[in-house]
């Protein structure tokens, strides 16, 4: 049985001078997941998965799932794929009052309490706590209003704990690290910014001391196991970031005076969101500099996006009775637009482009519709058995071609669309150390 958290230990490296760091991969498409999975069982490593409170909630969230659903899912395909359960950690990203963000804060909290409880009751152990947003009428918060109501958060969390360790007996011996920050870049992408405002290096100072001003007059900094000796981490804006059709490239010299702050501070290091689309060189200076959590989600969707409107594209090559897969994800977007509006514009023709190919990928949101999972479904089975020509793979996926080629994979639909992503992980993998 470990003794720390696994993500202790890359910290403890981190502070030691060795550039070590983990991908957390943020996301609730299965392509995504097993990909992630699979990843890990090629390069030995642990993988980090994690739910959003929009994805997963006590109701359900946009996929229907519970975090005990999640949690289930997410540890039956590892056991399927051949990855042992000690190697999976589940993270819980943005647990807090985010999905109820027009309700009164009184309510707002009261729900995002029973989020983070719940989480941690399921057997989450890295939990993103982030109380961050004004609620209701609120117009801003303070640093000190948003370290109280983390407060309350990690209070729920510690007693979701609790029962799980009590359920499971000795086998629960390493409790959950936490991860704090209010400085969170807009998930899933943000709007079309010129610039961006990287995180001073005094804001992390204060903010820090104020979370451990509130931490300790709560009593949840007694002790070297407490909850305050667990938060690992600080979300910051490091200068990351991308839109539609753009992407902010890191540029460490904009960082240094934030990076080098950071390495002075004993047991956390930084956590990066938004990190999607950057180049595998910037990836790695970040992990160098101390970003040492990489959170990607968007990026890995779109990989998979590209890789079934390729198998569309030969889908129509091949059969006299396709999926239709493309048409129906766009009917189902345009039939209920509420997870792109507001996101893209609703001028023609660049609200159709924006639904297909922008950065932002809000057609993630609509992949678990009934419609578009028959669409996919039938795409597969249309190319499944050996179907596929090899020059129409290159065609339309030159580097899977190759990786047939070399033997690396089969012309099979679903074997196809996995490594497409699994080439996405890669980069993320090989910047943080790691023999892929």
């Amino acid at each position: 049985m470990q003794d720390t958290h696994y993500l202790q230990q890359l910290v403890k490296q981190q502070k030691s001078g060795i550039p070590a760091g983990i991908c957390s991969v943020c996301s609730s498409s299965p392509f995504v997941i097993d990909a992630a999975i699979l990843q890990a069982v090629k390069t030995g490593t642990p993988v980090l998965i994690e739910a959003t409170a929009n994805q997963v909630n006590q109701f359900g969230g946009y996929t229907g799932m519970k975090p005990a659903d999640f949690r289930d899912h997410v540890l039956s395909r590892a056991s399927e794929l051949g990855l042992p359960a000690d190697r999976v950690i589940l993270g819980g990203d943005h647990l807090g009052p985010v999905a109820w963000q027009k309700q009164d804060a009184t309510e707002a909290m009261d729900l995002a309490e029973t989020l983070a409880y719940e989480f941690a009751k399921a057997g989450f152990t890295k939990i993103h706590l982030d109380a961050s947003m004004p609620l209701g009428s609120e117009v801003t918060l303070s640093t000190e209003e948003i370290a109280d109501r983390t407060v309350r958060l990690c209070k729920a969390s510690e007693r979701g704990f609790a029962e799980y360790r009590e359920s499971c007996g000795a086998a629960v011996t390493v409790p959950p690290v936490y991860i704090i920050g209010s400085e969170v870049p807009t998930p899933g992408g943000s709007g079309e910014e010129d610039a961006l405002s990287v995180t001073k290096p005094e804001a992390l100072k204060e903010m820090l001391a104020c979370f451990e001003e509130k931490f300790t007059a709560a009593g949840l900094a007694d002790g070297a196991e407490s909850p305050w000796s667990r938060i690992i981490a600080a979300v910051v804006q490091p200068g990351v970031e991308f839109g539609n059709d753009n992407v902010h490239e890191y540029a460490p010299e904009e960082a240094t005076q934030l990076t080098e702050e950071a390495a002075e501070i004993p047991g956390i290091v930084l956590e990066g969101h938004s990190t999607d689309y950057q180049r595998e060189s910037s990836l790695k200076k970040m992990v160098g500099d101390g970003i040492a959590i990489l959170k990607v989600g968007p990026a890995l969707t779109f990989a998979a996006r590209e890789a079934l409107y390729a198998l569309a594209a030969m889908e129509d090559e091949l059969c006299d009775a396709p999926s239709c897969f493309i048409e129906v994800l766009d009917q189902v977007m345009r039939e209920d637009p509420s997870s792109w509006q507001g996101h893209y514009t609703a001028e023609e023709p660049e609200s159709t482009l924006l639904r297909k190919y922008s950065y932002s990928d809000r057609s993630r949101y609509y992949m678990h519709r009934p419609e578009v999972k028959a669409a996919i479904e039938k795409l597969i089975a249309n190319l499944s058995g050996n179907r596929i020509p090899l020059p129409l793979l290159s065609q339309y996926m030159p580097q899977q071609f190759i990786h047939v080629r070399e033997g690396k994979l089969e012309a099979e639909p679903e074997q196809l669309i996995l490594d497409r992503v699994r080439d996405t992980l890669s980069q993320y993998w090989r910047a943080c150390g790691q023999e892929v």
